[in-house]
C-alpha cells in the first residue's frame, strides 16, 4: 500500500468511513486472527473484535506510517491476548464439543482432513517453542514486523527479540529433523 492511500485510508477511517475501516480491518485481520490463535488466545475470533474495537476507540491518537499501524495493532492484539488468557485462567470454562454437523460431500471432507492435518502439525511445532519465542516468530512472519516493530510489540529490546527468534528457529529445525523432516 503507498504512503498516499495509507494517509487517504487512515484519514477516512478516521472520519467515520465505513469502505476505509473493512480495507483496513480486510488487510490486517487475518494476520492478527493467525497470531491470536497460534498463540492459544481463548475464543481467538471475539478477541480479534476486541482489539478492532480499541483500534476504532483510539485511531484518533495514532501518530504514524503504515507499518507503525502494523506496529501498533499487533501491540494492541498482543495486550488483548495477554488480557484474554488472564480472564480465561480466573473462570475457567469446562466446554463440550459440539457435534458435527451432517452431510458433507466425501471429497471435502478428505481435502479438510488434508487442510486440518497441516494445521495440526504447525500447531505442534509451535507449541514446542516458549511464549516469547512463538510471539516473536509469529510477529515475524504472520505480521512481517521489523525486529524494532516486534520489540515494541511485546516489551522486549531488538537484541533479545533476536535472540528469541534465533532460539525458535533452532527449536523448530531440531524439531523437524528429530520427525525426519529435511531442510
Amino acid at each position: 500500500m503507498t504512503l498516499e492511500r495509507f494517509n487517504w485510508l487512515l484519514g477516512a477511517a478516521r472520519q467515520g468511513d465505513e469502505d476505509a475501516w473493512h480495507e483496513l480491518y480486510r488487510d490486517l485481520a487475518p494476520a492478527v486472527l493467525g497470531y491470536l490463535r497460534a498463540n492459544g488466545a481463548p475464543e481467538p475470533e471475539d478477541v480479534l473484535s476486541e482489539v478492532f474495537l480499541q483500534v476504532a476507540r483510539d485511531i484518533t491518537r495514532f501518530e504514524g506510517d503504515e507499518p507503525g499501524f502494523r506496529s501498533w495493532v499487533f501491540t494492541i492484539a498482543h495486550h488483548r491476548l495477554i488480557d484474554a488468557r488472564r480472564h480465561s485462567a480466573r473462570r475457567p470454562v469446562e466446554l463440550t464439543p459440539e457435534p458435527p454437523e451432517p452431510g458433507g460431500q466425501a471429497d471435502d471432507a478428505a481435502e479438510e482432513a488434508l487442510a486440518r492435518i497441516g494445521v495440526d502439525e504447525v500447531a505442534r511445532l509451535l507449541g514446542a517453542l516458549s511464549e516469547d519465542q512463538r510471539a516473536v516468530l509469529l510477529l515475524r512472519v504472520l505480521a512481517d514486523m521489523s525486529i524494532e516493530d516486534v520489540a515494541h510489540v511485546v516489551g522486549k529490546r531488538p537484541g533479545a527479540v533476536k535472540a528469541l527468534q534465533r532460539r525458535g528457529l533452532a527449536a523448530v529445525r531440531r524439531e523437524l529433523t528429530r520427525r525426519g523432516v529435511t531442510l
